[in-house]
C-alpha cells in the first residue's frame, strides 16, 4: 500500500514538474517571440507624422534630398548647405526615431560651419510601414548616406554624429569605412543582447538573458540577423586612429551608462568620454545645450579641420 502511494506521489510530482517546466518553456518562447516581433514590426503612419520641426524653423539653408539605399529603397533627408567648405556631418537618429529629432544639434553644427546631412532609415520617420531592426538593416542605409555624400562632394571630409541606436550604427558602420574621419556617439549600447536583456528585465522583473537567447531565434527568422551581428564593443577599436567622443547620461534608464563606458574602454586612442551627470537617455544635450553644441563642434573642428582652414583650401 505504501509502495503504491509512493509511486502515485512520484507520478503526481513528475507530472506537475513536467507541466511546470513545459509551462515555463512555453512562457519563455512566448516572451521571446513577443520581443522579436515588437522589435521589428512596422510602425503605422499617422496623419501627424509630418507635423515636425525641420531646418526651416531654425533658419538653416537646406534642401530636401532623396537617394536610394542599397536595398533600392528610397531614403529621404535634409542637406544643410555650407558651400564654402567640404566638411560634412552625417546625423544618425535612434531606434524608431527620425531626422527631425536631430534638427537642434544639426542646425547648430551648420551654424558652426559644417554641411550637415540628416536622414531617415527605412521604416523610420518619414518612411513608415516597413519592418525595422535594431541597427542591422539600418546600417545599410547609413552606408548609402555615405555614398551619397561622397558622390555629391567628392572631397568630403566626413564626421558622424549618432544617438542611441544611431550611435551604435555610427561606431560599427564607420569602423568599416575609411571615408569617415571622426565619430561622436551619444548613448551607445555595447551589445544588442545586453540592451534587449535589460529592457526585458525592466518589463518582467526576471533575468533577461534567457529570454534574449530565445528572442534571438525568432529574430533571425523574422529579420535575418542575430544579436551578435550588432556589437559595437567588438568593432570600436577599428576606428583608431580616427578620434571618438562617447557621451552618456549617468542616469540613463534605457541604455545604462555602463554600456557607454564599456564602448569607450574598448576603443583605442584618440578617444574622449563625457558623462552627463544626472542626464537620462540622450539627455546630456538638455543639461546645457550651448555647452553640448560647443564641445561637439570643437571636436569635429579638430578632427576635420577648422572652418577657416577649409575655406582657404577650397579657394586656393
Amino acid at each position: 500500500m505504501a509502495l503504491k502511494m509512493s509511486r502515485s506521489i512520484w507520478r503526481y510530482t513528475a507530472t506537475a514538474a513536467a507541466l511546470t517546466v513545459g509551462g515555463a518553456m512555453a512562457g519563455g518562447a512566448s516572451i521571446g517571440y513577443y520581443v522579436a516581433m515588437s522589435l521589428t514590426k512596422p510602425q503605422r503612419a499617422r496623419i501627424t507624422d509630418d507635423y515636425t520641426m525641420s531646418p526651416f524653423e531654425t533658419g538653416a539653408d537646406f534642401e530636401e534630398v532623396t537617394f536610394a539605399s542599397r536595398a533600392d529603397h528610397k531614403l529621404r533627408g535634409w542637406w544643410l548647405n555650407r558651400p564654402e567648405t567640404n566638411r560634412v556631418i552625417v546625423g544618425c537618429a535612434g531606434y524608431r526615431g527620425s531626422k527631425a529629432q536631430l534638427v537642434g544639434i544639426g542646425s547648430m553644427l551648420w551654424r558652426a560651419g559644417f554641411n550637415v546631412l540628416l536622414f531617415d532609415y527605412r521604416g523610420h520617420g518619414s518612411d513608415l510601414g516597413v519592418p525595422v531592426t535594431l541597427g542591422f538593416r539600418e546600417m545599410d542605409d547609413f552606408f548609402a548616406v555615405l555614398d551619397y555624400t561622397n558622390n555629391r562632394l567628392p572631397e568630403a571630409r566626413i564626421g558622424v554624429f549618432g544617438g542611441s541606436m544611431g550611435a551604435a550604427i555610427a561606431i560599427m558602420g564607420s569602423s568599416r569605412r575609411d571615408d569617415v574621419l571622426a565619430v561622436v556617439a551619444d548613448s551607445p549600447f555595447a551589445r544588442h543582447s545586453d540592451v534587449i536583456a535589460y529592457r526585458v528585465h525592466q518589463s518582467v522583473h526576471l533575468p533577461g538573458q534567457p529570454f534574449t537567447r530565445i528572442s534571438d531565434y525568432f529574430l533571425y527568422r523574422m529579420a535575418g540577423y542575430r544579436g551578435s551581428d550588432m556589437e559595437p564593443v567588438r568593432w570600436v577599436s577599428q576606428l583608431a586612429p580616427r578620434p571618438l567622443l562617447v557621451i552618456h547620461g549617468s542616469d540613463d534608464t534605457s541604455i545604462p551608462v555602463e554600456q557607454g563606458i564599456r564602448v569607450y574602454e574598448a576603443a583605442r586612442e584618440p578617444k574622449e568620454l563625457w558623462i552627463g551627470q544626472g542626464a537620462e537617455h540622450c539627455g546630456t544635450y538638455f543639461l546645457d545645450r550651448a555647452a553640448y553644441c560647443e564641445r561637439v563642434s570643437a571636436f569635429f573642428d579638430r578632427a576635420l579641420g577648422g572652418a577657416n582652414e577649409q575655406s582657404q583650401a577650397l579657394t586656393a
